[in-house]
């Protein structure tokens, strides 16, 4: 065998500023075809991501704990996840998409009962305890005009989505068994690095890419943290509250209010018009109007939210996503677009990744420091933590109430 010496050596040439130039484009453009090409496959690969970067906190701690081997423990994991998964389709799904599908079907039948609800009610005045409301001055042919238009097309593509689901199934099966088998691919490689979950090697930039990693990672702890903590009180609480109402589908109804977590202004409104719809045409125990009646829940879904925006979420949250609702709103149709349903729940966290980055980028075109005045996140509060907050919080006011009644 034979070695090349000193001078026989050819080191390789570098590239032209032209040449780099060129290949950057060629690059560029490249990837942005093959995205808008296998855009159906983004939403599960992001899934699939997500997925791995749920259960590897999981699995480190079976690993530590127990000494198990890394790739037993990430395939016990993800083999009891996926007969998990299969029972609840087989148990749940089909009586879920029933479930849905008749809560459909129910507003559209309230929906074409409308007109005639109006107009009773425009031909005797209205009682609310000893107040009497004249409605016949009111025009209320225009006002079920404006609102058939809001919400009939609102009705009519939730249906269709709904029997998409249905028909569907074989589908959606197939699709989470491929999201399952990604992210289980994606937690062997890492070996017990959550770092090497997206390990990334550029000569000279191990260290800026290392502080994006951080804070990227802090930007998914705080959502996944927060926001899932957040859903699940307001299904908690909305599941208990629309039950005691009376008022009927109150656990899809709950399951509404806390998707519409997700939706700023948007996704509020639409679950408090879908309670206003289903408590109008339902006798309730109060012995009052329909009317009133919507009205009750509908007030106290605004006091609800209102609570839950003021006093748990920023105790839960403490804007770790320091992003504007009002982006994010614009943020979820761009993503809805691009990663469909998942990219409305992932909206949040998607904008705050993506301002990151873009500032790091400007940051370097203008050749400034990237990480000088950076607000940099704070590290995500462990859930004992949140929890403890907010019922610290919940025992001061009724402590407070009790010596303010006791002062009176």
């Amino acid at each position: 065998m034979t070695t090349m010496n000193g001078s026989e050596k050819k080191s390789s040439p570098n590239w032209s500023g032209t040449a780099k130039l060129v290949v950057a484009l060629l690059s560029s453009i490249i990837i942005i075809y093959l995205l808008y090409r296998f855009k159906d496959y983004l939403a599960p690969l992001l899934l699939s991501f997500l997925l791995a970067y749920l259960f590897h906190p999981l699995a480190s701690f079976i690993n530590r704990r127990f000494k198990i081997p890394w790739r037993v423990v990430s395939t016990l994991i993800f083999v009891l996840l996926f007969l998990i998964v299969m029972g609840l389709l087989t148990w749940g799904g089909i009586s879920i998409v029933e479930q849905i599908q008749n809560l459909v079907n129910y507003l559209q039948t309230l929906i074409g009962d409308l007109p005639t609800f109006f107009a009773d009610l425009s031909s005797k005045p209205l009682m609310i305890g000893k107040f009497e409301i004249d409605l016949s001055q009111f025009d209320m042919n225009s006002l079920w005009t404006q609102i058939q238009g809001v919400v009939e097309p609102m009705l009519a593509n939730l249906g269709s989505l709904i029997g998409t689901i249905a028909s569907g199934a074989a589908t959606t099966v197939v699709g989470l068994i491929f999201i399952i088998l990604i992210a289980y691919f994606i937690m062997i490689e890492t070996g017990g690095v959550r770092e090497d979950m997206f390990k990334l090697n550029i000569p000279s930039y191990e260290e800026d890419i290392r502080k994006l990693g951080t804070q990227i990672s802090k930007i998914w702890n705080a959502f996944l943290r927060g926001q899932l903590i957040v859903i699940g009180i307001t299904i908690f609480i909305y599941t208990i509250l629309l039950s005691v109402l009376g008022v009927r589908y109150f656990f899809l109804l709950a399951l509404l209010a806390g998707a519409a977590r997700f939706v700023p202004y948007v996704g509020p409104f639409v679950a408090w018009t879908t309670y206003a719809l289903v408590s109008l045409f339902q006798t309730n125990y109060f012995g009052v109007e329909p009317i009133v009646f919507a009205l009750i829940v509908v007030g106290i879904a605004w006091v609800t939210d209102l609570m839950l925006d003021n006093f748990i979420s920023p105790r839960v949250m403490s804007d770790a996503l320091k992003v504007h609702p009002a982006a994010v709103l614009v943020m979820v149709f761009i993503s809805a677009s691009l990663f469909g349903f998942v990219g409305v729940l992932l909206s949040a966290p998607l904008l705050a990744t993506l301002l990151l980055l873009s500032t790091y980028v400007f940051r370097k075109l203008m050749d400034q420091d990237p990480w000088e005045g950076l607000q940099t996140l704070p590290p995500p509060v462990s859930m004992k933590k949140s929890f403890k907050k907010i019922w610290n919080r919940i025992l001061h006011l009724f402590r407070s109430k009790k010596k303010t009644d006791g002062k009176s």
